[in-house]
């Protein structure tokens, strides 16, 4: 909603930060309070804080300047070719979902539909990128089948349950990234903090979940005939993303994922350094280290690791200036 005192179409739109949305799940822990100072509700274990969302019913709120109060579907309604670039503003829904994911326990193992499968099962498809901020010893992700794993022979592991026997495993550590194409079945494992962007979604169809109960109790649905539908069986043991720092003196880069979705990088910013950047198209900041300030349009605002902000289209020219040693996600679209 807007609040009343702002009329949607004469604040020039800034640099936003909005408030995350904390969502308590059976393998989440209280990680994000320790790593980032967020304030979690007591006695919760939080398995995912949504940083910037336009799902009915979950919709983000900005945290600064003259549009505080504000929700990010207002200005999709009302200014979507300003926030997102001329020609964009068709949209009905922000198109990108960023969360924060606590998994202190393994996740089900999963599916995203493919867009013609989406289509089909009256769901979204859902493509993603993980960036792996804290990876405890041990820690591993399952992506994608091992090679020479058939339909059938899935379909028959299923039966076992041994599902988790078919899928490829990766032992990870900070820094390190995965890309996720919708249709790549997948697992999180303990001890990971991850930073994920992905297609604005929430359509999961759960393969397997280790017959454990979810938060009522109860075991939790499983949806093997929409699986089915959506696995890649094509998609044989993918990479990790650990490309290597380019760049020298007071910018490092490293290109983790250039899709039609999204592309995105990390960059290093040597401590006191100002620069500007000018875009054509929305871009998203995520602070992985250090403290960096972004100022546009007469507003202001520093992010600490674990904090977000959108920075509109229609900021051709945006001032960053790094008080610290700083590390950040660039996210285009």
């Amino acid at each position: 909603m807007l609040p009343p005192s702002h009329d949607p179409q004469r604040v020039p739109l800034y640099p936003l930060t909005f408030e995350p949305m904390f969502v308590e799940r059976v393998w989440g822990g209280r990680s994000l309070e320790r790593l980032f100072g967020k304030a979690l509700p007591a006695g919760k274990l939080i398995g995912e804080s949504w940083e910037i969302c336009d799902r009915p019913g979950s919709v983000s709120v900005i945290a600064n300047g003259p549009l505080r109060g504000t929700d990010l579907h207002s200005l999709m309604t009302h200014r979507a070719d300003e926030l997102l670039g001329q020609g964009r503003g068709n949209r009905t829904h922000f198109p990108l979902l960023v969360k924060i994911l606590d998994a202190q326990e393994i996740l089900s193992l999963q599916v995203h539909p493919p867009p013609q499968v989406a289509k089909e099962l009256n769901g979204e498809p859902k493509t993603e990128m993980w960036y792996i901020y804290e990876a405890k010893e041990g820690a591993q992700l399952q992506t994608g089948l091992k090679r020479g794993v058939t339909r059938e022979t899935f379909q028959q592991a299923l039966a076992d349950g041994k599902a988790a026997d078919c899928v490829h495993t990766h032992s990870v550590k900070k820094g390190d990234a995965m890309f996720l194409p919708s249709g790549r079945v997948h697992a999180i494992g303990a001890g990971n903090v991850i930073f994920e962007i992905q297609q604005n979604s929430d359509t999961t169809y759960r393969v397997f979940d280790w017959n454990r109960t979810g938060l009522d109790g109860k075991p939790r649905e499983l949806h093997i005939p929409q699986s089915l539908r959506s696995i890649n069986f094509e998609d044989y043991e993918p990479a990790l993303i650990r490309p290597e720092e380019v760049g020298q003196g007071a910018f490092k880069f490293r290109y983790l994922v250039d899709d039609p979705l999204f592309r995105i990088n990390t960059t290093q910013v040597r401590r006191g350094e100002r620069f500007y950047l000018r875009t054509t198209g929305a871009q998203i900041i995520g602070m992985l280290e250090g403290r960096l300030t972004i100022l546009a349009e007469s507003q202001s605002v520093e992010l600490k690791p674990g904090q977000f902000a959108l920075l509109p289209a229609s900021l051709t020219r945006t001032c960053f200036e790094a008080s610290t040693r700083c590390e950040y996600l660039q996210v285009q679209f």
